[in-house]
């Protein structure tokens, strides 16, 4: 493993849950997206605010991805710009403590994906996430054919993997929003 994905692990299993360790986790989590994603996605950056400043979501990447392609590195970003309009791939981070991932943090973050944006965000989290917030992302999705997939710390971990082998980590996206379109009533 290269240092720099096992870098990555370890300072995973290493941040301190809760609100003593959510910035590191925050800027973690971004660099890890982008040693995943870029280029073939743009970060917008950290604390990403709408112009009243009402909305300040985790993260936002783009996907200039709009064009049909075979590039291995591009196609998923275009099948998830085609699917469900991804034009900008929000990411919510959710370093909690105790309590784990429920409807709450699934309505902000569906109240995070606008229209100009596509249908798409991403939870990253370092703990599990409850039946709540499947069922809450069932509703969101049958009432504003949005999307929510969630990753755990050890999807993210998978995704390094994935990279480290020579696979593409978008691929696990997928797999999740297949598994998502499977258990959806």
């Amino acid at each position: 493993m290269s240092s720099l994905v096992n870098g990555f692990i370890k300072r995973l299993d290493t941040c301190p849950a809760g609100t003593a360790g959510w910035r590191q986790f925050e800027t973690l989590c971004l660099e890890i997206l982008e040693y995943l994603f870029v280029p073939s996605l743009i970060n917008h950056g950290p604390q990403v605010s709408s112009f009243s400043g009402i909305d300040r979501r985790d993260a936002i990447f783009a996907n200039r991805n709009l064009g049909a392609t075979t590039d291995p590195l591009l196609r998923n970003w275009y099948t998830l710009y085609l699917e469900l309009q991804a034009r900008m791939i929000v990411f919510e981070f959710k370093n909690y403590e105790k309590e784990t991932v429920g409807k709450d943090e699934v309505n902000q973050t569906r109240n995070y994906i606008k229209k100009t944006m596509g249908k798409l965000a991403i939870i990253i989290t370092n703990k599990p996430v409850d039946d709540s917030a499947k069922t809450q992302r069932n509703i969101v999705y049958n009432q504003e054919e949005k999307v929510i997939l969630f990753v755990t710390k050890d999807k993210l971990k998978e995704m390094l993997y994935m990279k480290e082998r020579g696979d593409e980590p978008s691929d696990l996206i997928m797999q999740l929003l297949e598994q998502f379109y499977i258990q959806h009533e």
